[in-house]
C-alpha cells in the first residue's frame, strides 16, 4: 500500500493526506458512515490514532529489546469503546496529529541498526521497520477506504 519506496517521506504524505480530507469535513459530515454498522469517519480517524499508538510502542519496544510477547487487540472493541463520535473534529484531528508526529520523531531518531530487531506482538514476529510500513500501509488502506465508500457519497 505504500506508493513509494521511501517509507519514511510516505509518512509525512499519508499523514498530510489525511488531515487535508478531514480538514475539509464538516462536523456534520464527519458523523457519516456508508453503511449500516460501519465506522462513522470520526471513529475512522481515531482508529487510525489509536493503532499508530500501538504499533509505536511495538516499534519502541523492539528497538529496545524487548524480549516479551506483546498483546494483540480488537480493533473493533476500541472502536466501540472510543467515544470518537462524542469528540469534536477539530480534537481528533489534532491528536491524530501529533501521533503521527511522534511516530516521524520516533523513527528518524532511531538508528537504523535497529530496523531489523524484531519482537512478538499478538503471536507474530515482525520488525521495527515492519511496524513503521504497517503504519503508512494501514493509513493509506484506510484513505482509499474513504475515498472510496464515504466521500463518493458524502
Amino acid at each position: 500500500m505504500i506508493p513509494s519506496g521511501n517509507w519514511m517521506e510516505e509518512m509525512k504524505n499519508s499523514g498530510e493526506k489525511t488531515v487535508e480530507i478531514y480538514k475539509n469535513l464538516t462536523e456534520d459530515q464527519s458523523h457519516y458512515a456508508y453503511e449500516e454498522g460501519k465506522w462513522t469517519l470520526k471513529e475512522v480517524l481515531l482508529h487510525l490514532s489509536d493503532t499508530e499508538r500501538i504499533f509505536q510502542y511495538r516499534a519502541l519496544a523492539f528497538a529496545r529489546g524487548e524480549k516479551a510477547q506483546l498483546p494483540g487487540f480488537d480493533e473493533n472493541e476500541y472502536a466501540e469503546s472510543s467515544h470518537a463520535n462524542e469528540r469534536t473534529l477539530e480534537s481528533l484531528i489534532e491528536e491524530y496529529q501529533l501521533i503521527r508526529k511522534l511516530s516521524e520523531l520516533t523513527f528518524e531518531t532511531m538508528s537504523s541498526s535497529v530496523f531489523d530487531n524484531k519482537g512478538n506482538a499478538n503471536g507474530n514476529e515482525i520488525s521495527v521497520e515492519t511496524l513503521g510500513k504497517l503504519i503508512i500501509g494501514h493509513n493509506y488502506h484506510h484513505l482509499h477506504i474513504i475515498e472510496e465508500r464515504y466521500l463518493s457519497s458524502l
